[in-house]
């Protein structure tokens, strides 16, 4: 799918969620403040008012961004495969260093470094796309240096 965005089943699932929130209940809640803002009167200098307008105009570009991420979206499903695609967890070696880490292959959204998630299209992820178990290759970090790798499993 040309210009769509990868995600996991679960990463699709938590978009659907934050958009639902956002629908059925920041919308609501925002209404309100709107409301009660417009009540206290003159609204050139109702700080509430300005607060809540710019709440809205956020509430509403995030509901846009959602809907055209879920629209152009390709849920990436797990093939059973023995080789490293975007929904698998790859144990890895970095260079001499005894103990393996963990990480999860995932589209660029869903990204986050903090829970071992990197994107396929990070350096260390583009370069274990299609690799199997046991073997060893190298990458050339952001920093430019050159890393090499021993993927220890994949599951």
């Amino acid at each position: 799918m040309e210009n769509s965005f990868k995600l996991t089943e679960a990463g699709y699932q938590n978009l659907r969620q934050e958009l639902d929130k956002l629908k059925d209940v920041d919308r609501k809640e925002n209404l309100e403040a709107l409301k009660e803002a417009r009540a206290q009167g003159d609204l050139s200098e109702n700080a509430d008012y300005d607060a809540a307008r710019d709440e809205q105009a956020r509430i509403e570009a995030r509901i846009k961004e959602i809907e055209n991420i879920l629209k152009h979206s390709e849920i990436i499903r797990d093939t059973h495969s023995r080789v490293v695609t975007i929904g698998k967890t790859v144990s890895i070696k970095f260079g001499v260093s005894p103990d393996p880490k963990e990480y999860t292959i995932v589209g660029h959204l869903e990204a986050n470094p903090l829970e071992k998630k990197i994107s396929n299209e990070s350096p260390l992820g583009r370069a274990l796309i299609g690799h199997k178990k046991g073997q060893s290759l190298s990458y050339k970090a952001e920093t430019g240096k050159e890393i090499s790798v021993e993927i220890v499993d994949i599951k």
